[in-house]
């Protein structure tokens, strides 16, 4: 499978979108991969987290997010989903479930709920040790910021922001991944 044929169905090559989200998400894919290679003993499939990563972020186009060049109509908070929803179009469940559980470092039933986010009530946090990696990969990048690479401590005051159940996951993610 090449996810660079999926993402030519929806974005058209060389446009704004289409760079920064292959950009993006090259970075993200390239930094799982390493996290894979340096760790054999987790036994993680290598195929699937590149595939995957560069999947993660399909859903954009679907968002209005202008900054990164992007003019749908919903919030982009829900470009995981959709992404989701699309890729089981192309019949990859595994690969749609990275689309819906990556965001910050996952969202619970609960954060949903309280935060108020446009999204469906279901528990949004990755499970596979590849979703966890391809997760945990994409904080350290910004698809508004291209050419910088966050570092851990950077990571982990944005996610406290948001409640402690992200930074605590990051954390553990730092323990076990780097």
């Amino acid at each position: 499978m090449d996810p660079f044929e999926i993402i030519e169905q929806y974005y058209e090559k060389d446009s704004p979108s289409y760079n920064i989200l292959v950009r993006h998400s090259s970075d993200v894919a390239n930094k799982a991969v390493k996290i894979v290679t340096n760790h054999p003993e987790l036994n993680i499939d290598k195929k699937f987290v590149w595939e995957a990563a560069i999947l993660h972020d399909i859903g954009i186009f679907l968002t209005n997010a202008p900054e990164i060049e992007c003019y749908g109509t919903f919030p982009y908070i829900a470009h995981g989903f959709l992404g989701h929803d699309l890729l089981l179009r192309h019949h990859l469940p595994k690969h749609a479930l990275v689309c819906e559980r990556h965001t910050g470092a996952g969202l619970s039933v609960e954060e949903i709920t309280h935060l108020k986010l446009p999204l469906p009530l279901r528990d949004m946090r990755p499970a596979s040790i590849e979703e966890q990696v391809i997760c945990f990969a994409d904080c350290f990048f910004s698809k508004s910021n291209l050419e910088v690479e966050k570092t851990p401590e950077k990571v982990l005051n944005g996610l406290s922001k948001f409640g402690k159940d992200g930074a605590r996951q990051f954390e553990k993610w730092c323990e076990l991944f780097l």
